[in-house]
């Protein structure tokens, strides 16, 4: 039937030849081969909702009826693509899929049926605009019901009328998936073109997302935009447990993978055969009751819809004289907001006096102000109020919005948050180091474990002056004391250039430091911070004593030793190389790569730098 509905002969002068084996060499002839003798079938894998676990929709998958041939779906496809016979197979499927479904009892259940479709049938000229609906009908199945996935891993020629084509099925009643995002050509173009109700993120950033820090950001940040968008997200490709606690810690919609269902020939209608996780409130960093993100500090204020009545959030402002705010959202997405003042001053008083006759009959929606502020809930106390600062006059006191990976969460108010911040500081400064007054171990500890929280990939360089107490014992406590005090100072200049890069120093205790950069500039700063310390040596020692290029001490023993002139080691710690899990892992490996540190120094008599890179 479709062969005909396409015009399509077959005219290929090659042929599939099956090998010793089974496996076939595809081409033109083979696929209308497979067509002809309806060699296609349809089989179903679940996608399930992450807040309980039923069912939410199935994705219906092209396979082949006889099994001992070894043929890939994705290589009929792409082959189908090169003999330009793509939209014959793609709308066999597509017909294949409603065929199925409609067999299985899909119109009796509450659920979405997710079909793909490739772009270049949507571009091809011999595609007939109606043939989806001619389906639609012919099998009884709702549009509304019916989710087309757009794949993204073939290129687009002709954008304008890839986006008539998309705004036609969206117009007749359709969704639109974009399928296999960040994996193809057209990513975030893609997704301003077409503005699609779901995104399915491609499975190479699930696999290992729990080990993986750069797939766990890019993941996040596709969720957050999507998310703001007011699109649901798709996880493709969860294989294992690890990997849905991470996707669903991050509040993705959807669920999809063999670890909660594998693909069936029937539509399975039950929950996950896993236990779902339920979704805790997660602390973001917070070290001995010290807020350190705005996420601890968020109340959670019941939204309105936009939908709801003037009169309804009238009556919320009234019955709760302290609520400063009204958050509106529609989809879990923050539309808006009703800021107490600016609301009763506007919409119930009115410029004249009549505000509550004029507005009565109005709905949220219609009176709603954007937001001045939204943030993730991970954003630090500090840079909050720096973007609070860039608000204008009247709007600098407005609470502000938070969400978790674009979904409301809640708001905090500015009072909230200058609290919060003034209580920080002083626990800095009752935690700094009395000598040399930067961060002790109590802020060190937090500042990792924020790090960490957030997925960021850093370097922590360990820095331990070597033979300090027998410097101490000769030279006396307040030279010591000078060479601390001296070294610190040296550090904070190395690290100055890069204070926008989120680098840290602190100070562990005694001649230990620690500073934390990105991964890129840690070997640099170490060098920097030797010289500019090795400079200092004949101030430190003396002119007799950096002459000779030694001195005489006392050891733990009591004897009498010559030591060399002071050093530094430094061992350095990356996330690029390990999956630091917690600070007391980072310490434990820490302590080893500063021995190797002080090993090689010993050896060499000299400052020594050792970054570990061995693979965990």
């Amino acid at each position: 039937m479709l062969r005909s509905r396409w015009n399509i002969v077959a005219e290929a002068q090659e042929f599939a030849y099956g090998d010793r084996n089974g496996s076939y060499r595809i081409d033109k002839e083979f696929i209308i081969d497979l067509l002809d003798n309806d060699s296609l079938t349809t089989h179903f894998q679940p996608i399930f909702s992450s807040k309980d676990g039923t069912v939410y929709g199935y994705e219906a998958l092209a396979r082949i009826r006889e099994p001992e041939r070894s043929i890939k779906i994705d290589e009929l496809f792409n082959k189908a693509v090169e003999n330009n016979i793509i939209s014959l197979l793609d709308v066999r499927c597509r017909e294949n899929a409603l065929k199925f479904a409609s067999k299985l009892g899909f119109n009796n259940i509450d659920a979405y049926l997710f079909i793909n479709i490739c772009p270049q049938t949507l571009l091809d000229p011999s595609h007939s605009a109606g043939i989806t609906d001619e389906l639609v009908e012919e099998y009884g199945i709702s549009k509304e019901k019916i989710i087309l996935e757009i794949t993204e891993k073939t290129a687009i020629q002709n954008y304008n009328l890839f986006k008539e084509a998309i705004f036609y099925y969206k117009n007749r009643g359709y969704k639109i998936a974009i399928d296999d995002f960040g994996a193809g050509y057209g990513g975030l173009k893609m997704l301003s073109v077409i503005e699609p109700d779901f995104v399915k993120i491609d499975r190479h950033f699930i696999s290992n997302i729990d080990k993986a820090i750069v797939k766990y950001n890019i993941v996040n940040c596709i969720a957050i935009a999507c998310h703001r968008l007011g699109i649901k997200v798709v996880a493709e490709g969860i294989e294992r447990e690890d990997e849905l606690r991470v996707v669903m810690n991050m509040g993705i919609d959807l669920l999809q993978g063999y670890y909660l269902h594998a693909v069936s020939p029937i539509l399975r209608v039950e929950k996950a055969q896993v236990h779902l996780l339920d979704r805790k409130r997660i602390s973001y960093g917070s070290v001995n009751g010290e807020q350190c993100f705005i996420g601890d500090i968020v109340d959670r204020i019941d939204p309105l819809p936009p939908s709801a009545q003037l009169m309804c959030a009238f009556d919320r402002f009234i019955r709760n004289p302290e609520l400063r705010s009204i958050p509106v959202v529609e989809n879990d997405r923050i539309a808006g907001m009703l800021n107490r003042n600016r609301f009763l001053e506007m919409n119930i008083l009115g410029k004249f006096g009549y505000g509550m006759h004029l507005n009565a009959r109005k709905c949220v929606g219609d009176i709603m102000e954007r937001p001045s502020l939204i943030v993730e809930a991970d954003t630090t106390l500090e840079d909050v109020a720096q973007r609070i600062q860039l608000r204008r006059f009247e709007l600098l006191y407005d609470d502000v919005c938070v969400t978790m990976t674009g979904k409301y969460l809640g708001m905090v108010g500015v009072y909230k948050l200058l609290d919060a911040i003034t209580e920080r500081s002083l626990k800095l400064a009752r935690n700094a180091n009395p000598l040399t007054g930067l961060p002790g171990n109590e802020v060190i500890q937090r500042e990792i474990t924020r790090r960490l929280f957030q997925n960021i990939h850093f370097d922590t360089c360990y820095i331990d002056i070597d033979n300090f107490k027998p410097y101490n014992d000769y030279y006396g406590f307040e030279k010591g004391d000078i060479v601390i005090k001296t070294l610190a100072s040296i550090i904070e200049d190395a690290i100055r250039p890069y204070v926008f890069d989120s680098s840290f120093v602190g100070h562990i205790g005694g001649d230990d430091f620690i500073v934390i950069v990105p991964p890129q500039i840690s070997i640099s700063v170490c060098e920097k911070i030797i010289a500019n310390f090795e400079a200092v040596l004949p101030a430190l020692h003396g002119p007799g004593d950096y002459e000779k290029g030694y001195y005489i001490s006392k050891n733990r023993k009591g004897e009498e030793e010559k030591y060399n002139l002071l050093s530094v080691s430094i061992g350095i710690v990356s996330t690029e190389v390990h999956k630091i899990e917690c600070f007391a892992q980072l310490a434990s490996i820490a302590t080893e790569v500063k021995k190797a540190a002080k090993m090689k120094s010993a050896h060499t008599r000299r400052s020594s730098i050792v970054r570990d890179r061995r693979l965990m």
